[in-house]
């Protein structure tokens, strides 16, 4: 564009910076060919430059998301190919508290489906994961949720409670699916045919999605139990042991939703309601 003479081949110069949002990028805006954004990004008015600057930046995160979202299906991708329409991912959350159940989710995706950005649920804000659980609850084939309680991972220990509660979930799918594709386990119990992945949450969109689902569940879970037991700060730390929450055990003692085992194992930081002074309890 030749600035100086204000000529301009897409008719930029002679739209305002409003003009130009609204026809290139806005939401839904077809996006602009490499011909004008070079063009645009020459504007003597900073805005439109600024405009070109951000929206580069966006379109480049949208892309690498598109990109991982397809990385993500490369074990989904041959099991549909071969016919199996009931993929379901398995995943848990809620292993390493002091606190809570272990809640694990099965989720099976349609054939096909890409959701750029999912990812593991670790690494994604609570935002992100809330958001991407309303759009699996409405876009998944189906969804099952299992629990395994404080009690049971006390009597079955915390391993064999995971084991437990991903078994539920796999039974609380509303159809039978056809594969398993598990994070870093092997439900032996059950007869489907099943793929363990170590770190699956990262290599598979459908055990990303049970991350998601599994975690998003377990933390409604944490800050209802903070609403029965206050004090702990359970819609904080969701139950692991944090600084704030070691320090309420002290003052407080247990609650029933602490696992015992655990806290025994936490006895150089934790005192039993037993060991603590009348007056701290």
């Amino acid at each position: 564009m030749d600035r100086r003479r204000g000529h301009s081949p897409c008719g930029a110069g002679t739209l305002s910076i409003a003009e130009i949002r609204t026809r290139w990028f806005a939401e839904g805006a077809e996006r602009p060919s490499e011909e004008v954004l070079s063009e645009l990004a020459e504007d003597r008015r900073g805005g439109v430059r600024d405009l070109v600057s951000r929206s580069r930046r966006r379109w480049q995160r949208e892309e690498q998301a598109l990109r991982r979202g397809r990385e993500l299906l490369r074990h989904e991708s041959p099991l549909w190919q071969r016919g199996l329409e009931f993929v379901a991912g398995v995943d848990e959350a809620g292993m390493g508290p002091l606190a809570g159940p272990v809640i694990a989710a099965a989720v099976i995706l349609p054939p096909g489906f890409l959701l750029p950005g999912l990812d593991d649920s670790k690494v994604l804000t609570p935002r992100r994961r809330e958001e991407f659980h309303a759009v699996l609850e409405g876009a998944a084939v189906g969804i099952g949720v299992g629990r395994a309680e404080p009690e049971e991972v006390d009597r079955l220990n915390i391993y064999q409670a995971g084991l437990l509660a991903m078994i539920r979930a796999v039974a609380a799918l509303p159809v039978h699916p056809q594969h398993l594709l598990i994070d870093a386990r092997r439900l032996h119990d059950l007869s489907i045919p099943q793929e363990s992945l170590v770190g699956g949450d990262r290599r598979s969109a459908s055990i990303a999605a049970a991350s998601v689902v599994a975690k998003v569940t377990r933390d409604s879970i944490m800050r209802e139990f903070h609403d029965l037991y206050p004090g702990y700060g359970f819609d904080r730390n969701k139950g692991y042991p944090t600084a704030e929450h070691r320090d309420a055990v002290r003052r407080l003692g247990r609650s029933p939703i602490h696992r015992q085992t655990f806290m025994s194992g936490a006895a150089h930081t934790l005192k039993s309601p037993d060991n603590l002074a009348p007056e701290t309890v």
